[in-house]
């Protein structure tokens, strides 16, 4: 196919893992913050570090298998 043809057509790739999974931490850990936050201003959980990172790495896990 010529690139008139392609005009206006995404291409698709899988990306570099490495980044994927970084990226993947970095979004868990502020949603997790945001939750556990949520949680200690109704008095549900303390905002520590172990809270936080304990959900994020949960949250991590749970979108690396649902989305392999």
């Amino acid at each position: 196919m010529s690139d008139e043809e392609n005009a206006g057509q995404i291409e698709w790739g899988e990306g570099d893992p490495r980044v994927l999974i970084v990226m993947n931490f970095i979004l868990s850990s502020l949603f997790a913050t945001v939750v556990i936050y949520g949680l200690s201003y109704l008095d549900l959980a303390a905002f520590t570090f172990v809270n936080v990172a304990s959900l994020a790495l949960i949250l991590t896990a749970i979108t690396y298998v649902v989305t392999k």
